[in-house]
């Protein structure tokens, strides 16, 4: 994490938007699926009651809004950010774009849509290293450092400043997965070449969503799978070869899920009004309670200060004991993994711990 932030040390820690959800169990899995926003649910069906009847509602509106506002939480102009569905097609278009026998260094077990796409171009020199090392692990040579901001697996936070540093000094671009970060660990997209974020998670936005941000010169990319709505000119570029491309990072645009946009943009708003900031004191606040709670039953948790997922070895199998009572977590390899996010309280997480304790 680039700036220490401080979360809360006392407080009931109630939920941040208390009548914008409808939670029907203790959720506490954010990392897998975010919970959607009843506007966005609202905004769904009126969307899909509307197409059933012939008179589909302007969802392409909902496409750009929804692009602005992640442009302004990611910190970045709106003309960087393109909009598709899947955050494995936008590495692929980065590991397409690389020359043979370019070097593309990753972190040790970062989930497989961020790294799988260069692996299977065997003309890459791809390397490994650990988190904790990574900045280290840039070398002269090197052309693309790809890393998550959030582990999947254990809410460990890359040091993203150090590694922007060492690329930089090595002549090197940076593309940053902000899929477990975006909506709860303020973005900093705009010191990095690339950022790509599923929207599902920690932005509770319907799946199918994924923004892809991308330097101001476009960053060297071949837009391969650009259709109709990648023109400049969408609506003039339906038929034959597309006669110009987008001027700005929408040519990276994939066809767009348009129902899921259309709760998108309320789900985005939501985030964008309480704000990264209170998010993630909050989140952090919950997680910490968590983590002293374990500590107190005896149960060690791998090391992720100041992450909003804690990930405690050797408990997965209480997973499914937890599940039936209602409080929803995830099993990662054996691994008990919580994550807290806006709509959990202090209850919530004295519930699970209760179980647990059980």
């Amino acid at each position: 994490m680039d700036e220490e932030l401080a979360g809360p040390q006392s407080g009931d820690m109630d939920s941040l938007a208390p009548t914008a959800f409808n939670p029907g169990t203790t959720y506490l899995n954010t990392a897998s699926t975010g919970l959607l926003p009843l506007d966005a649910v609202t905004a769904m069906h009126e969307a899909t009651l509307a197409a059933s009847i012939g008179l589909p509602t302007d969802m392409f509106a909902d496409v750009e809004a929804s692009r602005a506002v992640f442009a302004r939480l990611a910190g970045v102009p709106v003309s960087r950010v393109a909009a598709g569905a899947s955050v494995a097609v936008y590495t692929g278009l980065i590991a397409t774009s690389l020359p043979a026998g370019a070097e593309v260094l990753v972190a040790d077990d970062d989930f497989s849509s961020l790294i799988n796409p260069f692996f299977v171009r065997a003309d890459l020199k791809v390397r490994t290293a650990p988190l904790e090392s990574l900045a280290e692990a840039v070398r002269p040579g090197t052309d693309l450092v790809a890393v998550s901001a959030v582990q999947s697996a254990d809410g460990r936070i890359a040091d993203l400043s150090s590694i922007r540093d060492a690329a930089r000094a090595h002549g090197a671009r940076t593309l940053v997965d902000a899929s477990q970060a975006a909506g709860w660990l303020p973005m900093t997209a705009a010191q990095d070449d690339y950022t790509v974020a599923v929207a599902f998670k920690w932005l509770t936005c319907p799946r199918g969503i994924t923004f892809f941000v991308v330097p101001e010169d476009l960053g060297a990319l071949t837009p391969v799978f650009a259709g109709w709505v990648a023109g400049e000119e969408p609506w003039d570029s339906c038929y034959g070869p597309v006669a110009e491309l987008a001027r700005s990072a929408r040519r990276f645009d994939e066809s767009p899920s348009l129902f899921s946009y259309a709760g998108a943009r309320h789900s985005l708003a939501l985030v964008e009004e309480i704000g990264p900031e209170a998010i993630y004191a909050h989140n952090t606040a919950l997680a910490d309670r968590f983590r002293a709670g374990l500590a107190r039953l005896g149960h060690p948790v791998i090391a992720a200060p100041g992450s909003a997922i804690v990930s405690a070895p050797g408990l997965g199998q209480r997973q499914s004991d937890l599940s039936k009572a209602g409080v929803q977590l995830s099993d990662r390899a054996g691994n008990l993994r919580a994550a807290f996010h806006l709509y959990n309280t202090s209850q919530d997480v004295d519930r699970a711990l209760d179980i647990i304790e059980g």
